[in-house]
Order: structure tokens, then sequence, then C-alpha cells
């Protein structure tokens, strides 16, 4: 049997786990479900099929520049962590559960397993019907972004590119096949900071934004989960391209 009312499912990411540690904080022990990523190659096909190669390609650079702007600016990222007191990595005895896909027979059955109160989704594949079907209690997802007028990738970066900065924030939302498209629970907005860029952006959205983890989970707890609508126009967006990248970081110094 697992320890503690909650199920995280995720891909990982040091953001994610600072959350995933923060709630452990309120909540207690409880079971972390660890996908395998997305074969990289396999992304690529998939997006280009809809999007066409010539984004894709460009998005792969913003991709590659990202990656590296972590390397070089990880300065940034170490600050957020610092003055947060965020923990960024697994803790010892952090009970681990290792699965192929979050969307699949292998999240369903470890759920019935662990009989947890609540399922919380964040930073991983795109839950299908089906496999929803199979989970018995609420599933919530986290997303970098304020839904729906954000949803998709980089929420946070398409809001300061588009001159939209009240808007940089973070959302708490129930699950349904989407991409972010099902109701909304709670949101949380805040403030870049000067050294903040693209790499760093979804640390500081993971670190202003626990506390409406924590609260969507007290909710489901409860018995209590509200939805709010937010009057928002819904789109999806996707990485920048690298060219979109590095003329909206000239025009508006948002990097």
């Amino acid at each position: 049997m697992g320890r503690g009312p909650i199920v995280f499912v995720t891909e990982g990411g040091e953001h994610i786990w600072a959350i995933i540690n923060s709630l452990a904080d309120r909540f207690g022990p409880f079971t972390v479900v660890l996908e395998t990523p997305y074969a990289k190659r396999e992304l690529l096909i998939r997006r280009a099929r809809k999007l066409g190669w010539f984004s894709v390609i460009g998005q792969l650079g913003t991709m590659v520049l990202i990656r590296i702007g972590k390397r070089l600016l990880n300065g940034s990222i170490e600050r957020i962590v610092a003055e947060e007191k965020l923990e960024t990595r697994p803790r010892a005895g952090q009970e681990i559960v290792s699965v192929s896909s979050a969307d699949g027979p292998e999240l369903a059955e470890t759920v019935r397993r662990l009989e947890p109160a609540v399922v919380f989704l964040a930073g991983c594949r795109l839950v299908s019907a089906s496999t929803l079907a199979g989970i018995p209690c609420p599933v919530v997802n986290y997303h970098s972004g304020i839904n729906p007028k954000y949803r998709g990738m980089n929420g946070g970066y398409w809001a300061l590119a588009t001159g939209d900065r009240e808007n940089f924030g973070s959302t708490v939302h129930l699950v349904d096949a989407g991409v972010d498209t099902d109701a909304v629970l709670y949101q949380s907005r805040g403030t870049p900071g000067k050294s903040d860029t693209i790499a760093s952006y979804a640390m500081r959205q993971a670190a202003f934004s626990r506390d409406i983890c924590a609260k969507a989970i007290e909710d489901a707890l409860s018995g209590t989960l509200a939805p709010i609508d937010t009057g928002l126009p819904s789109r999806q967006w996707y990485h920048p391209t690298v060219w979109g990248y590095l003329w909206t970081g000239i025009r508006r110094g948002v990097w």
C-alpha cells in the first residue's frame, strides 16, 4: 500500500520537484509516479505533423538556446531557489514508481493499488479519456501559464512576449483529454525578476504558485473542488521559433 492521500505524476524537472517537496511539507509523504520522457525524435515528428517542419525546426533552435541558457545563465535559477528556499531534487526516501507513460494502464493500475484521494499531474504527457476513466478520484494539473489564455507551452514567456505582464502566472485545473482545457480551480500571478529569461520563468512561476497547488489538494481531500470562470479567451501556444524568440528579445527585451 502506498503512502499518503496524493499520487503525483510527472516527467520530472527541477521546478516540479520544488512543488513536490513543498507539498510533502504540507501533506506528508506521498508517492510520485515518474514517467519516461518522450523520445525527442518522436516528439518532433508528432509536432511537425501538426505545425510543419519549418516551425518545428525553429522551435528546436529555441530549445537548444534554452538548454545553453540554463548552463551559462544558471545564476538566475540559483537565486530563485535560494531566495524562495526551494528544494529541487528528490528527497532521500521519496517513494517513486517508474512507468513508461502517464497515459496508459500502468498509471491506472498504480492509482488503483495506492487508492489516493487525488491524482496531481505536472509536467507529464497528456492523459487520454480512456486513462482518466480508469482513475476513480479527482485528477488535477499544474500548468505554468494562465489558462485558458496561455495553454500549452511557455505560458509565462508568452504573456511577457505579448505585452500581457499581468497574466504572468500559473494555473491549477481539472483534467480532461485536451491540452489544458478543463475547468480552472486556482490561478496565481507574479512578477519575473530582472534577470529572468525563458530558462528561468518556470522556476519563478513554481515558486509563487506552491500555495495554489496546496489549496487544490486541500479542496480535493475535503470534496470541495470548485471551478471558476476566468472570462479569458482560449489559445494553445508552443515553443517560440528561434527567429521569433530573438526578434522578441531585441524588440521587447523579453528573453
